[in-house]
């Protein structure tokens, strides 16, 4: 059954390619589009007026075209950008007009790195070393709210990565304006002995009130704006020779912390004052040395919790500021893109999480460390060192990763990476090969081979995972197969699954045609195939099948989508498995279930996400639903809910009958981008637990900040009656101060 189902789906992907050949899928243009920028002699106050008599010096670029909606057509909505400089900062002053004004503004909050879907939003991006493989990005929304990144190859991205820049807004009854202030410092590029240098530069904005993205030079919509061979040129720069660059961070902190039933395991109060922080010293435009001492993280966003009901281990996001920055060179991985393109296999080499937390992602003290990276057109390496103090009776530990990368062709990289995490008597040793390979602007292969050897036990493991994609405006196909063997044990890294051998080919096919009813609203037809099969990498045994057909799948204009599908699932267990304390006896299983995902406009100021499946489960049946709703009646407030529910029924050895609930309210309330009020709550019946998060945080200099933060965890264990609650509570106000030589 399985083999032949999966010839009908090869024999549907091998249609759908040969049917989504896509002649809107176009190449970089060879003569690339230019913006001029105009040296001045005095200076520009950020207030986002463009009053300066300065700004009358250029004309400046408009004459967008449409990424999306409609590839490839002027834009609808008229957008300015002008660029000045003098010796310190690089000035951009950028005009969104719109018919309707401020009122076809959107914005949902005034998170910092916000997502760029839900918002009216312009994106610079620089290619500072002309190779058309790195950029370093600022966008801003309508507000002044702040987004940087640097991206490579338009496949990695240190999303968090904070640069040091200015920015203020103003909104009209014509549109909205952003000035912009990047100083020379914060830009990296090489020395030149050319008095005037070119950049490829490119912008885009969002009008998010009818979902269009122009730009100001085009790419295919498959890809982003980071897609740097597709940029245009940023001329007549010419910024000051670089210079070594130092920020140092210093913080102190006080805290308060109580705890209840405990017993002897942890004192019930104590309080301390804590200082620390962190160097960064800009050695040259492309090395880049940071220290950190008596490193804390208090101020991070804690985790979401998941409940999981799969045989993968969850990936939690790293949100701790230093293992963010150039998490891209260290953080090589495959995985599963947003839309569930690539399969479910996830690994990656070095996940930073296992330092410095425990494996409930509890903090664990770090003493310090430092961390090298050198960039360039041609070469990147680098080399990270932590110890990490003895916790609860663990020893101390440190933590080792070294990389480094060779760019050859147009994007093409093979590189090599080497963990070691050292305790008293083990040591655990990674030992990585990678490459990427674009074949060309469609095609291509990401890979990964890593060798895992344990010195305590002599355990040596294997792991590899090749990935292939080809991409274009009209489909996305892929090919990921994963060995994982039973005794590769990646200490510092992350691998979804063990012990197993994986084929999980699939294709999203996007049509826009003549025949796609409903255009006032529906944006394109988009179904799916996703098959996924799983065998035993130790005895060769069939594990598992998954094969979801997703035939109904709309896109909508306005950002949202709705999706039906359903799957066949085979499962061989070899072992009990116990999702959320629901125990399943080894054994062969098959079972059905249907899917229905369903998403309103994100940037609405009431907006929901919605994603349920039912059906039978191994012996059993269950039913779950993941809900979000948001209510941002302004930007300044944010409210987000979201309701978790698992419905077991007659499941497992005990045909079990229960219900897991998880309860997640997220607030932010903002006088401005840098004063604002966060918290989040999550209550969890599986373990009966309830999390509060509170936080308050002032931007009183760019990048130097105030916290006041109050955490408060409850747990109560059943197993014995009467249940017995264990209580902390944490107190901490945290300052930090920023400054750059």
């Amino acid at each position: 059954m399985i083999k032949r189902t999966g010839s009908l789906l090869f024999f549907l992907l091998i249609s759908l390619y040969v049917l989504g050949q896509d002649a809107e899928f176009f190449k970089p243009n060879p003569h690339r589009r230019q913006l001029k920028a105009v040296k001045i002699t005095g200076s520009i106050k950020v207030d986002g007026v463009l009053d300066e008599p300065y700004w009358a010096l250029t004309a400046g670029a408009s004459d967008f075209i449409q990424i999306n909606l409609d590839q490839g057509q002027p834009s609808k909505f008229v957008t300015i950008v002008k660029v000045l400089y003098n010796q310190k900062f690089l000035y951009f002053g950028i005009i969104c007009k719109d018919p309707l004004g401020k009122n076809a503004i959107m914005a949902t909050d005034f998170r910092r790195d916000f997502d760029n879907l839900r918002h009216d939003m312009v994106d610079l991006s620089f290619d500072t070393f002309n190779d058309q493989r790195n950029a370093i990005v600022f966008a801003t929304n309508a507000y002044g709210v702040q987004r940087d990144l640097l991206a490579f190859d338009d496949l990695y991205y240190d999303v968090d990565w904070n640069g040091l820049w200015n920015v203020r807004t103003m909104r009209n009854d014509s549109g909205w304006i952003a000035e912009i202030a990047i100083p020379w410092k914060t830009l990296r590029y090489p020395k030149s002995e050319d008095t005037v240098q070119s950049w490829g530069f490119n912008i885009y904005r969002n009008r998010r009130y009818s979902n269009e993205i122009s730009a100001f030079s085009p790419f295919p919509r498959i890809f982003s704006a980071q897609h740097m061979d597709y940029a245009g040129v940023l001329t007549n720069l010419q910024p000051p020779p670089p210079s070594p660059n130092l920020i140092v961070d210093p913080y102190i902190l006080a805290s308060d912390n109580r705890y209840t039933n405990f017993g002897y395991s942890q004192p019930s109060h104590n309080a301390s004052i804590k200082y620390g922080g962190d160097l960064k010293w800009a050695i040259t435009p492309s090395a880049v040395l940071d220290l950190t001492a008596n490193t804390d993280f208090a101020q991070a966003d804690v985790d979401q919790q998941v409940n999981n009901t799969t045989r993968f281990n969850v990936f939690f996001p790293e949100k701790r500021q230093f293992f963010l920055e150039n998490a891209s060179l260290f953080g090589v991985q495959v995985t599963m893109n947003g839309d569930q393109a690539g399969g479910s296999m996830h690994y990656q080499p070095f996940n930073s999480r296992t330092i410095g937390l425990d494996t409930s992602g509890n903090p664990i003290p770090i003493v310090g460390g430092g961390r090298f990276v050198y960039r360039s057109s041609t070469m990147n390496y680098g080399a990270m060192a932590i110890r990490q103090q003895g916790y609860n009776g663990g020893p101390a530990t440190n933590f080792f990763v070294g990389r480094f990368s060779q760019n050859f062709g147009s994007q093409d990289r093979i590189g090599g990476l080497v963990t070691l995490k050292e305790q008293p008597g083990a040591a655990n040793i990674e030992s990585t090969l990678d490459g990427f390979f674009r074949l060309n602007e469609s095609n291509s292969i990401n890979a990964i081979f890593t060798q895992t050897t344990t010195t305590n036990t002599g355990a040596r493991g294997f792991g590899g995972i090749v990935q292939y994609f080809n991409n274009t405006n009209s489909h996305e196909i892929w090919w990921t197969e994963s060995l994982i063997t039973k005794d590769f044990d990646p200490q510092m890294g992350f691998i979804s699954r063990s012990d197993v051998i994986a084929t999980t080919p699939g294709i999203n096919y996007f049509y826009r045609g003549k025949l796609l009813p409903f255009k006032s609203f529906l944006l394109a037809y988009a179904p799916g195939i996703l098959p996924e099969i799983y065998y035993t990498a130790s005895t060769g045994r069939f594990s598992e099948a998954d094969l979801p057909f997703y035939p109904i799948w709309f896109n909508f204009r306005d950002g949202g989508y709705l999706g039906y599908g359903f799957s066949a699932v085979w499962q061989h267990l070899s072992n009990t498995f116990s999702p959320l304390n629901v125990n399943i006896a080894p054994g062969d299983y098959h079972y059905f279930n249907q899917q229905i995902y369903f998403s309103t406009d994100p940037s609405k100021m009431l907006n929901t996400l919605i994603s349920f499946t039912t059906g039978s489960y191994f012996n059993g049946r269950l039913t779950s639903g993941d809900y979000k709703l948001q209510f941002a009646p302004i930007p300044y407030i944010s409210l987000l809910g979201e309701f978790n529910r698992n419905h077991f029924g007659n499941v497992g050895v005990n045909n079990t009958t229960t219900t897991v609930d998880l309860y997640i309210l997220q607030g932010r309330f903002a006088v401005n981008p840098r004063l604002q009020f966060t918290g989040i709550y999550q209550k969890n019946s599986l373990n009966n637990s309830n999390a509060y998060n509170l936080r308050l945080s002032w931007e009183f200099s760019p990048l130097s900040y105030l916290y006041f933060i109050y955490n408060r965890g409850v747990n109560t264990e059943l197993t014995t009656p009467p249940a017995i609650a264990q209580t902390e509570d944490h107190i901490i106000f945290k300052m930090s101060y920023l400054q750059q030589f």
